[in-house]
């Protein structure tokens, strides 16, 4: 039977990658995005591998997530497959200097929408005795760096509620899953440098750097184990990277 995946935060990076290659394996998709323009592009690209369907509303929006999961097509009703991929990272100064604007987008997607979006998912997993869930982490959920203050606090949530979670759940028959991601070159620094490309290109240079693909492959790998396994917690970073502060540059 084929199976039916849910996505959010895929318009690009991981995301993207993600669904790429779970359409290529049959696995219809529920994609979930901001950008409406971008996210019909993927499903037009997508749909000779599988059927797709996008919703585009904010993680941060709990009634826009209500309302949109509860009034889902009857062919995408039944999620099989949840990935929490929503998520920002926005500035990179001292607690002192930070913006509480940047401190709420950061909160509200990377916590508060990963718990909208999954407590409206959970009832027909549950119902079904059946799921699977896995929430994208990061190394700043397991350690804390310089100016990264309120971005690791928000991994650090997400790790902890991805514990309470399988805990809550614990023999209902959903897997519950975290992988946690060092740096992978996406997106990712073009945002929390507000759009300074410059700046952002400069965190991927004399490296290499995780891919997109990279990350998808390993969540492609999660979700294919066999019923009674299930990887509950992984944690990946590129051959030159030791950990968030020590990268070797050539």
């Amino acid at each position: 039977m084929t199976k039916t995946a849910l996505i959010t935060g895929a318009t690009s990076g991981i995301g993207l990658a993600t669904a790429t290659l779970f359409a290529e394996n049959n696995i219809n998709l529920i994609l979930c995005g901001r950008r409406t323009e971008r996210l019909t592009a993927i499903q037009k690209d997508l749909l000779k591998y599988c059927k797709v369907h996008i919703l585009t509303f904010d993680v941060r929006d709990k009634n826009a997530v209500k309302e949109q999961l509860a009034h889902l097509p009857n062919e995408f009703s039944q999620i099989d497959i949840l990935i929490n991929n929503a998520g920002n990272a926005h500035g990179l100064e001292p607690i002192q200097d930070g913006s509480t604007d940047d401190w709420d987008a950061m909160l509200d997607i990377n916590v508060k929408g990963l718990l909208y979006v999954t407590k409206a998912v959970l009832p027909q997993m549950i119902s079904r005795n059946s799921g699977h869930i896995i929430n994208i982490g990061s190394t700043a959920g397991k350690e804390v760096y310089p100016n990264g203050n309120v971005y690791c606090a928000s991994k650090h949530a997400v790790d902890a509620i991805n514990q309470g979670m399988r805990l809550d759940l614990n023999g209902k028959g959903i897997k519950v899953a975290a992988i946690n991601p060092g740096m992978v070159e996406t997106e990712f620094s073009e945002v929390r440098f507000k759009g300074d490309t410059e700046k952002a290109g400069k965190v991927y240079q004399n490296f290499t750097p995780l891919q997109p693909e990279d990350i998808a492959d390993i969540i492609y790998f999660a979700i294919t184990r066999p019923p009674h396994v299930n990887i509950a917690d992984l944690t990946v970073m590129c051959l030159d990277q030791a950990s968030s502060t020590i990268v070797n540059k050539i």
